[in-house]
């Protein structure tokens, strides 16, 4: 009697549960007269929608609001906001010698 081996995709996780990919954009927002930065980070795919919306709600609205991806919201009024940076998590960015 042989045996079989789990699918490479399904190893992982407990109890050979799958384990799901994130892909993370990570939310920078600079406040003014605050030395420190807000960072979010947020569970969604489509940077260009997250930019999208940052930017429409820089132009229009009173208050920039983001659900992190813990569900947790974030308001920030778009008076005090300085700068905000869209990029990959910190979990992708590579640091060190060995990053290419």
């Amino acid at each position: 009697m042989s045996a079989s081996l789990p699918h490479p995709g399904n190893l992982g996780g407990r109890h050979g549960v799958a384990l799901k990919e994130e892909s993370l954009v990570d939310v920078r927002i600079g406040i003014t007269q605050t030395p420190k930065e807000l960072e979010v980070e947020l569970d969604d795919s489509d940077r260009n929608a997250v930019l999208a919306s940052i930017e429409a709600a820089l132009a229009g609205e009173q208050t920039l609001r983001l659900e992190d991806r813990r569900g947790r919201t974030v308001l920030v009024p778009v008076a005090k906001v300085a700068y905000v940076e869209v990029g990959a998590s910190t979990a992708e960015r590579r640091v060190g010698f060995g990053a290419a």
